[in-house]
């Protein structure tokens, strides 16, 4: 009889995370085995505890993948890794589709990841770091949820942000040795996959599974009128069409310095008052 090893996160899903844990679809004569990732301090031991005859499944969001592959990067993985989504934005399943029976294999789309260093540490990431107003709306979103509001809308804080509180940076981008500089830039992402942000694509060519690359993406030079109404088409990955403020740049090694520090996120997680971020592509790694 085989087993299923499920590491949960409890927080994911709006504090569903166990619940949708349960709910993980098994084949038959498998049993299952639960335990709460955030309260494993020693992954060296439990990945060596693991039973033969056991598979590993994680249930959580983006963040919940972004940890766990940080917290496992020195170690060897067991093969044969299972995802169970029960997270919000599910950005990593947005990129590369939803599976039909509800579990998808890892173990391609973590072997080589990009690296991030942001404020002196550095770290894999699966999907993207978003720099500017998207890293603006997650340092919001953080505001309200410390204040005890629930029901969070990010597309609400990313429209007030545009029309009046958040304002746009001039950035210096290094892309593997070549330096341009952009004013008034909006966003400024660089992507390992397509999708962030809950269903944005801003990088639409952008392949996760190609390792040699990395893409950013700048909105720039425009006002908050017109900003406002390109920014929905980034939904769709139509943003691009608009070529006079829009740009993206492609390489192994990326560095975007803004003028004034800035709210970044990682995977859906709040770094604040960055000022720099470089990143790595797998290949460098």
């Amino acid at each position: 009889m085989s087993k299923y090893v499920i590491l949960y996160n409890p927080m994911s899903g709006n504090g569903s995370g166990k619940t949708k844990a349960e709910q993980i679809p098994m084949p038959e004569g498998t049993t299952a085995e639960f335990w709460d990732i955030t309260k494993i301090t020693d992954y060296r031991s439990f990945l060596e505890k693991l039973p033969e005859d056991s598979r590993l499944v994680l249930c959580g969001g983006d963040g919940t993948l972004n940890r766990f592959v940080n917290d496992t990067a020195d170690l060897k993985r067991p093969k044969g890794i299972l995802f169970a989504p029960s997270g919000t934005g599910n950005d990593f399943l947005n990129d590369i589709g939803f599976p039909e029976n509800g579990l998808v294999e890892l173990d391609q789309y973590i072997a080589h990841l990009p690296q991030v260093t942001v404020n002196g540490k550095t770290g894999y990431f699966l999907n993207g770091i978003g720099f500017g107003i998207d890293g603006y709306c997650c340092e919001e979103g953080d505001k309200q949820r410390e204040a005890g509001k629930k029901d969070i809308n990010y597309t609400t804080i990313a429209i007030t942000g545009l029309l009046f509180h958040f304002k746009p940076r001039t950035a210096t981008v290094t892309v593997d040795g070549v330096t341009k500089t952009f004013r008034k830039v909006w966003i400024a992402p660089t992507m390992n996959g397509r999708c962030y942000g809950g269903g944005m694509i801003p990088t639409p060519g952008q392949d996760r599974l190609h390792n040699d690359t990395v893409s950013l993406m700048l909105m720039y030079g425009k006002g908050r009128l017109k900003t406002l109404m390109v920014f929905p088409s980034i939904f769709k990955g139509e943003h691009v069409k608009h070529t006079e403020m829009v740009e993206i740049m492609t390489g192994k090694e990326i560095t975007v310095k803004f003028d004034q520090p800035t709210a970044l996120q990682i995977d859906g997680e709040t770094v604040r008052n960055v000022t720099e971020y470089s990143v790595k592509s797998a290949a460098l790694v």
